[in-house]
């Protein structure tokens, strides 16, 4: 049934239950997470998934974007709520917040959810405990046509506030998987995928390396790299030249540049 309610009260359980979604142990108990923004939002509508629940600041300016999304809702039998744009801050915990943001189910991040033929290239993400830097990989990986970012051991939530919204709605064109070293490298090794990283270790330098497809890039934690014995496993161990004082990358940016590469080599 389409239903449409406005929402005056800051102390109204729907608030509540809706801000306590900035939480892990409450995202986890409810299966849900918040995207904010038209654009997010918008990238969710065209990839096939619309928001339960769509929540809309008063006075907010007419958008045919924002006018779609909200008949796709409605249409969907989802529930459509109005509220002020103080309760939407209180909502999204930002105090100057999007017009508009949504409530959407987690998605499966099983491994076995993933078919690693439909991409050429993969991300893979160990240990990544900044929700920037992983919503940042979820970027790259749209942009380098990726299938998706697998997330190996204990890393930041990819469904948190700051993870979704660094993503600039990569979360919805991306496949996810989070799954622990023991259970991923036996899943890599039962077909095909080429296993890389950055590494110093009988490396061969990035630029023209043999890689092949599908090429999963593994980026480990921001402080302390891969553990050798992952850095052991891998196909190919590659280095980038380190022209300056800094002796290695934000974890992201290196991820990016290899995913670059692997996509020039593949493509030539």
């Amino acid at each position: 049934m389409n239903q449409r309610r406005i929402i005056s009260g800051f102390s109204n359980p729907t608030v509540k239950a809706l801000r306590a979604l900035r939480e892990k142990k409450h995202r986890k108990a409810a299966g849900k997470f918040l995207a904010e923004g038209l654009r997010l939002l918008t990238d969710a509508r065209e990839g096939g998934r619309l928001p339960e629940t769509l929540v809309m600041a008063e006075g907010r300016d007419d958008h045919p974007l924002l006018a779609a999304l909200e008949q796709a809702v409605l249409q969907a039998g989802g529930e459509v709520i109005e509220t002020s744009p103080d309760i939407l801050a209180k909502i999204t915990g930002k105090d100057n917040p999007q017009a508009i943001a949504g409530v959407f189910d987690e998605f499966d991040t099983a491994l076995a959810s993933l078919d690693r033929h439909v991409a050429p290239i993969w991300l893979v993400a160990q240990a990544l405990r900044d929700p920037g830097n992983l919503g940042t990989m979820l970027r790259t990986g749209d942009a380098v046509g990726a299938g998706g970012l697998i997330l190996i051991d204990d890393c930041a939530d990819p469904f948190s506030v700051e993870a979704v919204r660094a993503s600039m709605g990569a979360i919805f064109t991306q496949r996810l998987a989070q799954a622990r070293w023991e259970e991923f490298l036996p899943w890599l090794r039962a077909g095909q995928g080429q296993l890389v990283a950055a590494s110093l270790r009988e490396a061969v330098p990035y630029r023209g390396a043999p890689y092949r497809a599908p090429c999963f890039i593994l980026v480990g934690n921001e402080s302390r790299g891969l553990p050798d014995e992952y850095e052991l496993a891998c196909d190919l161990r590659v280095t980038m030249p380190m022209k300056g004082r800094a002796d290695s990358l934000n974890a992201a940016v290196a991820g990016a540049v290899l995913a670059y590469e692997v996509l020039a080599s593949l493509d030539g």
